[in-house]
This record gives C-alpha cells, structure tokens and sequence, in this order.
C-alpha cells in the first residue's frame, strides 16, 4: 500500500501509485498538513487508476464540516466505483489553531460526533444533530432561524464507506476501536505497540500503520533519510508540553532520547536533533534493511495485528522488491 506523505509534488507520485497498483498493492494513500490537500490528489489517482482502494491518511477534521466530509467521501467513492477510504484525524493544536484557526477544545468529543454525523449523512438521514461540538441546523449565536435537518441529495454507492482514525494515544485508540472501522497509527513499533497504545486486535477491524521503507544492502545509509523524518516530528511538531510523538517515543522507552532530541530542536539545533535519533528507534518503526530483514519485520508486524500497511516510498525500486518480498 503506497503512501504520498506531505511536502511532495503529488504529480511526482502518480507514475507511482499506477505502478503500484500494476504490481498488485491494495491501496494508496494521500496525507495534508499544510501544503497540498488529500482530496484533489486522490481524485487525480481516482482517474488515473481502476482498481486499487484510495485512502485518505488523513482528511484533518478541523479543515471540513461534518457534512462536507460525507459528500467529498460520497463522491469520491462514486467516481472511483466503490474504492475510497476514509481516513480521518484532528491533526494537533499546532495545526488546529494555527492554520485553521479553530480552538484545540475537546478532540476526542468532536472527533466522536463527527464521525457520527458523517455516518448519518452518508446514510441520507435528515442531518439534525445536537452535541457538545457541533449543533446541525445551526441555532447559536448568529443563527437566522432559516435553518432546517437536510439529507444527502445523491445516492452514494457505499453508505458504509469504511473509516479510519489517526490515534497517537490509549484513549484515541479506543475511541478507534469504539466508533471506526480502521486505525492508522504512525512510528509504530510491532514489539512495543500493544504496551504503548493498549490495545488488542480485533476480527474485522484494520489496523493500518504507516513505515518509511526502503528496501536496501546498505541499511546504515538508508536510516539518514528518515533520521530528519523522525526528528522532525519527536523534536519539532507541536510544543515542549504538546508533542504527541514525542510522548509516544517516550513510551517505547526513549525518554532520554526523546528528550534530548526535543531540546535539540526547540533550540535551533535540527542537524544536531537530527544527529540524536538513534539506530535503535528507526529499525523499529520503519523498513530499512535487506529483504530477508524486511521480511522478518513483516512478520513482526502481523503478530502485533497489523492488516494493513501503508508504505512511505518514493523509490520504485523499494516499491518492487517489496511486493516481491510480501508474495
């Protein structure tokens, strides 16, 4: 499963989500932060593909209403014949206020309702819904009194398309496991997840992680090129007191590590954060190694009860071997 992560000029991926789905991948998959969105990438795969899924890894909850969520889902998954999945997440209070100007308030609350009212709309019932984040017809501050319960005016062709939760945290993962179909972790260690995310699988739901791959002889030169990667996310994505990947690497068992690396970063020093990022900690939550290597981290990952992998890659070359090792 192909991975376009943010930062990248989705027409260089193209060519290789078509390869991938030649070679047999069962899904590829678009990220935002702050750049390019998910939606328009993945409708440009939607019509330069046939037949593999096409997930979102995520839509952030605060950049879309509820509503408009369930018809850019309904859509998409009615134009690409039945193939879109769903990913969502709330992205962190860095992006939340900062680039979409919502407050942080209560993620886990809106990210149930939300869920909520987008089943609702996507199973074409008349949208009134009153929580604690989100009020549908609007009757707060402002209100015209205009507003009436609307349903979804085109038939989707799923009115079930599948969902999948971003979580970082015990509770998110539960909440995961509670209202979605699917769960997309990120940094996710197979020997350490069960103890840090506490959860256990369960028969038909997805858990779904993302690994930077690369499939190589040269496994200590492969790590520099998801050193920054990591860095930048335990060091430098959010604050000192609100980092969750920070807080995830320091329950793998990395505090020192995940400290230093933090420190590093919020003072300017990313070459030295960089630096900092131990050996250990990337061949535990990415692929890098030769195939033989590859394929006992597969095995890894399937005994922690992962059924789906979504592949960071932008070298072919990784994305063949892959498939051979995975057949």
């Amino acid at each position: 499963m192909g991975y376009a992560p943010p930062g990248t000029n989705p027409l260089d991926l193209i060519a290789l989500a078509q390869e991938a789905e030649r070679l047999g991948y069962g899904s590829a998959w678009t990220a935002e932060a702050w750049g390019s969105d998910a939606v328009t990438v993945l409708s440009w795969l939607a019509a330069t593909t046939t037949s593999i899924e096409l997930g979102t890894a995520i839509m952030q909850i605060p950049a879309r209403t509820p509503a408009n969520t369930a018809m850019t889902a309904a859509t998409l998954d009615l134009m690409s014949g039945g193939r879109f999945l769903l990913g969502l997440g709330t992205s962190g209070p860095q992006v939340v206020e900062g680039w979409h100007g919502q407050a942080w308030g209560k993620p886990l609350t809106r990210t149930r309702e939300y869920v909520e009212i987008v089943r609702r709309t996507l199973r074409r019932e008349a949208l009134e819904f009153d929580g604690d984040q989100y009020q549908v017809p609007h009757s707060g501050e402002g209100a015209t009194g205009l507003g009436r319960p609307l349903k979804l005016m085109m038939r989707p062709l799923r009115s079930d398309v599948p969902i999948y939760l971003a979580a970082l945290s015990p509770r998110n993962v539960r909440l995961a496991f509670e209202i979605a179909d699917g769960w997309l972790p990120v940094f996710f260690s197979p020997e350490r997840a069960r103890a840090a995310f506490e959860y256990e699988p369960r028969e038909g739901f997805e858990i779904a992680p993302t690994a930077h791959t690369i499939v190589t002889d040269d496994p200590e030169s492969a790590r520099d090129f998801v050193r920054p990667i990591v860095a930048l996310y335990v060091g430098g994505m959010g604050s000192r007191e609100a980092n969750f990947y920070n807080r995830l690497v320091r329950r793998y068992g990395y505090e020192a590590e995940a400290e230093r690396i933090q420190r590093l970063y919020l003072e300017g020093k990313q070459l030295e954060a960089i630096a900092a990022v131990p050996d250990a900690l990337i061949d535990e939550v990415a692929l890098i190694g030769p195939p033989a290597w590859i394929r006992e981290r597969l095995d890894a990952l399937g005994e922690s009860g992962v059924t789906r992998l979504l592949v960071a890659t932008h070298d072919i070359g990784t994305l063949r071997a892959l498939a051979e090792i995975a057949a």
